[in-house]
């Protein structure tokens, strides 16, 4: 089947370069570099935002292994029978699969000459494992030997190796809230036994956080019992919205957040660091559509003899117009195609690519002191993918319009005047 008249022309005009013509091998030159330039923009793209995602969702979900999707805690004190408040909770509210009690405080931990701050949480070891990862997290030990009284406690990985501690050495735990003493005021001081340890796979976490008996929390803490409830939903992308509901059925005195709020100013800083890469990279992009524009303006001045042919044997101005933008088309669909299969390749095989790269140069990308992490994640989504391609590929097409405009207004008489 015969191709279309302006598509037939544009496809030759892109071909041209392979007749081995020294003016049409540089017009293939410079589009090859326009190609190259759409492709790498959109390349950069999809891997800078896969690995951005992949960052997001991989320490989201490590923050969720030590932290609940919702809690509710009361302000004044204990909870008192936690376990009629969930029941009153979970009738008001079905999206709520399971809770348990806990202790939260700040407190110091000593072991020898070393000193380290430390986040206290006060669990109960038989229903922890229905509403966080903290119990399968625990190495070296098992959170069942958290008995009430024996004040056993299981400090992070990084905060035991800070503190040169590990199973069956002892710590001693210092709470601000003491006793005051005709002395003056004196700290509140227990030393625990390390029943073993957490690796969340979370620096953050793993480096301030121990768990205890959630009676021994408050016994230390003098909170009369638990202070809280932990709360696992169906959905934890649904937990703002429990927790708004859930506020209506609490007592005064009482409040309720969720994980989103807990960590919001993380997540925030994330999606405003994504979206400014995705603008400076997608000036990448930019470029290569001016680098087309050049391109198609030179063909246009060096095909105005051929475009003044075209017009003598009946070709409109509009027909004309399409040949270039075909031109221009394609190459930067070829770009907008290559850019997406070169990005989706190395995207998904950055767990190689990256580790490879780093045992030759003898480097470390990603230190888990800063970056909570020490693997490079990624998660390419269509949701990122679309829009860049489709983007892109519109951008490309703007690009054409200026050129093919300036060939469909050749004035053929004045073009094959001096041929």
């Amino acid at each position: 089947m015969a191709l279309p008249f302006e598509l037939a022309v544009g496809l030759r005009y892109t071909r041209a370069g392979r007749r081995g013509r020294r003016k049409d091998g540089f017009m293939s030159f410079i589009s090859g570099i326009s190609v190259a330039s759409i492709a790498l923009g959109v390349m950069a793209l999809i891997i800078v935002l896969s690995v951005m995602n992949g960052f997001q969702k991989e320490v989201r979900d490590r923050m969720l292994s030590v932290l609940s999707h919702a809690e509710v805690y009361n302000l004044a004190g204990s909870v008192g029978n936690w376990q009629d408040t969930l029941g009153t909770l979970k009738v008001a509210e079905s999206r709520i699969v399971a809770g348990a009690p806990f202790v939260s405080g700040q407190a110091l931990l000593s072991a020898g000459a070393g000193v380290q701050g430390a986040m206290v949480r006060g669990i109960d070891p038989a229903a922890e494992p229905s509403v966080s990862e903290i119990p399968s997290a625990v190495r070296m030990g098992s959170v069942d030997n958290l008995k009430a009284g024996s004040f056993g406690i299981i400090l992070g990985r990084d905060l035991a190796r800070q503190l040169r501690v590990g199973p069956g050495d002892k710590v001693t735990l210092i709470v601000s809230k003491g006793n005051v003493t005709p002395a003056g005021f004196v700290p509140r001081m227990k030393q625990m036994t390390v029943m073993g340890l957490v690796d969340s796979g979370h620096y953050e976490f793993d480096s301030t956080l121990c768990v205890i008996n959630v009676k021994d929390a408050a016994t230390l803490f003098r909170t009369g019992g638990a202070t809280g409830i932990r709360l696992k939903l169906s959905d934890m992308n649904e937990a703002p919205a429990v927790v708004r509901s859930i506020r209506q059925h609490l007592p005064s005195g009482w409040y309720a957040t969720d994980w989103t709020m807990q960590n919001r100013t993380w997540f925030a800083a994330v999606q405003v660091e994504k979206t400014m890469m995705s603008i400076i990279l997608f000036l990448i992009v930019l470029v290569g559509a001016f680098g087309l524009v050049s391109t198609l303006v030179m063909t246009v001045t060096e095909k105005q003899s051929d475009i003044a042919i075209l017009r003598t044997l009946g070709a409109s101005p509009g027909s004309i117009m399409r040949i270039f933008m075909i031109q221009g088309s394609i190459v930067g669909f070829t770009g907008v195609a290559v850019g997406v299969s070169l990005g989706l390749l190395i995207a998904c095989n950055l767990d190689v690519i990256v580790p490879f790269i780093e045992g030759i140069l003898g480097v470390e990308f990603l230190p888990k002191e800063i970056y909570f992490i020490s693997s490079m994640p990624s998660d390419p989504r269509a949701s990122d993918i679309v829009p860049i391609a489709v983007l892109s590929f519109a951008m490309s097409l703007i690009a054409t319009l200026y050129p093919s405009w300036r060939a469909a207004r050749t004035r053929p008489a004045e073009a094959l005047r001096y041929e």
